[in-house]
């Protein structure tokens, strides 16, 4: 019997797919992360006058909250190409 001969074309490398649940738990975990935010401006809009503590405060909410849309856009855009 005889052998084909070898293919001179590499195989095209598959794309890189990401796991659907992985992506859907990032995207709920950013929502999530987005209520300190979404705190953080009822709070602001609340109160005529803030105390330098609660500045402080209100600034970290606004850094966790810019986590989750961090999140949430790196799990919607899908990987590098």
């Amino acid at each position: 019997m005889s052998q084909p001969p070898p293919s001179s074309i590499p195989p095209t490398p598959q794309p890189n797919q990401r796991n659907g649940c992985l992506q859907a738990l990032a995207i709920i975990v950013g929502i999530v992360l987005l209520l300190p935010g979404l705190c953080a401006i009822i709070l602001l809009g609340a109160g005529p006058r803030i105390a330098r503590e609660d500045v402080l405060f209100l600034l970290l909410m606004l850094a966790i909250s810019a986590g989750g849309v961090v999140l949430i856009w790196s799990a919607v855009r899908g990987p590098r190409q």
